[in-house]
């Protein structure tokens, strides 16, 4: 079954996707960041604290996205 795609979509899609990568890269080189800029281990914290919040924002979009496109 195809169906027409949406510019608006596939935008949404590539934004989820980079900020996933990018959240991930985040939380994977958080210690590295502190120690680098010599920061209190909370500064670490609030590192693992943006990338759970892009976590879940992509879910929510994800999430949005697959429901608009089951409607479709």
């Amino acid at each position: 079954m195809t169906t027409p795609h949406d510019p608006t979509d596939a935008k949404q899609g590539r934004q989820a996707a980079i900020v996933i990568a990018l959240s991930g890269l985040l939380s994977i080189f958080a210690p590295a960041l502190t120690r680098i800029l010599g920061a209190a281990p909370r500064v670490e914290m609030l590192f693992y604290l943006i990338s759970l919040a892009g976590f879940i924002w992509s879910l929510v979009v994800t999430w949005k996205l697959w429901q608009k496109t089951r409607e479709k």
